[in-house]
């Protein structure tokens, strides 16, 4: 593990997201409000998420344990492109950040909602999980911008 005994101890966020991208069948079963045979897979997704990012340290060798300040998940189902948008948010007052926190909830919750979905259709893709931003510790603040081929940002 890396030594941050003598790091200071300074407010950290870190942001992520993820997608899962669904069949009609998962969407159209999903935009009816129906429930899986294990109950609201948006809901419990997003405990799921909770729970994973309290127990990274568990998950990721090297991985520091840190008291977590806050965490929020959000799952959202667009039925219109066929996919559940995931983010994680999450702060802590720590020696270390909690961009790996804030992964671990989205990779978490995507997994979840494929668990649960699976029995309708196990055409689902996870993708696209990637920092979104942090804040705090001595590298500063992050932002992650979208850029083409050509090097141009993509809008969002």
């Amino acid at each position: 593990m890396v030594d941050v005994g003598g790091k200071a101890i300074t407010e950290r966020t870190a942001e992520a997201e993820g997608w899962v991208l669904l069949d009609r069948a998962i969407c159209d079963v999903l935009g009816e409000g129906a429930l899986s045979k294990k109950g609201d897979v948006l809901r419990i997704a997003e405990t799921a998420g909770i729970m994973a990012v309290k127990r990274t340290w568990e998950l990721i060798p090297l991985c520091h344990p840190i008291r977590i300040d806050l965490v929020k998940v959000s799952c959202e189902l667009i039925s219109e492109s066929e996919r559940i948008h995931i983010k994680c948010l999450v702060g802590a007052k720590d020696a270390t950040g909690v961009e790996m926190e804030a992964l671990t909830g989205v990779s978490v919750a995507a997994l979840t909602i494929y668990d649960m979905c699976k029995a309708v259709s196990k055409g689902m893709t996870i993708e696209g999980v990637r920092l979104l931003s942090k804040t705090g510790g001595k590298s500063g603040d992050y932002r992650f911008k979208d850029v083409g081929i050509n090097g141009s940002e993509v809008p969002k």
